[in-house]
């Protein structure tokens, strides 16, 4: 199973997007474009990102009917990310659907995989809000399976939940973990969070880490401690 570090976008254009890459030099790491820089910029944001050799997540969280997504994971499909997500909340049939979109133009697509619960989300809040009557790690393993029942390649969890989701749906398939923190890092806006080291060890395939790399005072540098923290130790 591969692993690699994801370096979450969150940039508010295209400019700002390009300058931060710049710094990399001849590095290509693995990136992943949310919904700001998206709607931000548009699809060519993806096809230019994509030239420059970096393989992509594209984390736009589709949930809608099934017919809607099918269709949008057929134009998505299009774009060369090299994964795409869902919300898993959409339930099977919408998963289905998704995976007939993006082989509705040949058998080779996109990794897809099926965000469980955002790392924002807290026991208390399933409950309270959501009016889910289980703990938050039995709603991801549910989830999960379902993800799998469905053809997906894997779930977004919590590194928290990433050995439970191997448990119930096999070593291959991928856990894609943001909650990704240094130490001395802020917590931000995240309640599900946990170290690179951390992460490794409670299997996580791919670390998605934004503002600890984005915001840091040397970029590059905080990328390599996170390459070396999860990979190489």
């Amino acid at each position: 199973m591969a692993k690699d570090v994801i370096i979450a976008l969150d940039f508010p254009c295209k400019e700002k997007t390009l300058t931060f890459l710049d710094m990399f030099k001849d590095k290509k790491p693995f990136v992943k474009i949310g919904m700001e820089l998206f709607y931000a910029e548009g699809p060519s944001i993806v096809r230019e990102i994509k030239s420059r050799g970096h393989k992509i997540f594209l984390d736009l969280k589709l949930h809608d009917i099934p017919n809607t997504v099918m269709k949008a994971m057929s134009v998505l499909a299009d774009l060369g990310a090299d994964m795409l997500n869902l919300h898993a909340s959409g339930a099977i049939p919408m998963m289905e659907a998704a995976i007939k979109g993006l082989t509705s133009k040949g058998a080779s697509r996109p990794l897809l995989i099926a965000v469980t619960q955002l790392t924002s989300i807290s026991q208390e809040v399933i409950q309270r809000d959501l009016l889910i009557n289980t703990t938050l790690e039995k709603t991801v393993e549910h989830y999960a399976l379902n993800a799998k029942k469905a053809g997906l390649d894997g779930v977004v969890c919590s590194p928290l939940e990433a050995n439970k989701v191997h448990q119930t749906c096999g070593k291959n398939f991928i856990t894609v973990t943001p909650g990704v923190r240094f130490a001395d890092s802020d917590a931000g806006d995240q309640v599900r969070i946990t170290t690179p080291e951390k992460a490794k060890e409670m299997g996580s395939d791919y670390i998605v880490v934004g503002r600890p790399i984005t915001a840091a005072k040397n970029p590059v540098e905080a990328y390599e401690r996170c390459i070396n923290d999860f990979l190489k130790n």
